[in-house]
């Protein structure tokens, strides 16, 4: 299941929400304030690693390690 974060627009908190794709579109009630005028943020994920593989996923960003035209 995903995990969606959320601003409160009340307190200016940010808090996680972990659930299925439904709880993005619910307004979620703020842990520090209890206000449930809050919004889902974007947001982004990394992946962090070490040597050649760590490597070739930043040199295209494709799957197979090329410029995306994934014809290798």
């Amino acid at each position: 299941m995903p995990i969606y974060e959320f601003s409160c627009l009340s307190c200016r908190q940010t808090f996680d929400v972990f659930g299925g794709y439904a709880s993005r579109d619910e307004r979620q009630v703020c842990p520090s304030c209890e206000s449930t005028n809050t919004k889902v943020m974007f947001s982004t994920f990394a992946v962090v690693g070490t040597g050649e593989a760590s490597s070739a996923s930043t040199s295209g960003g494709c799957a197979c390690g090329g410029s995306c035209a994934c014809s290798n």
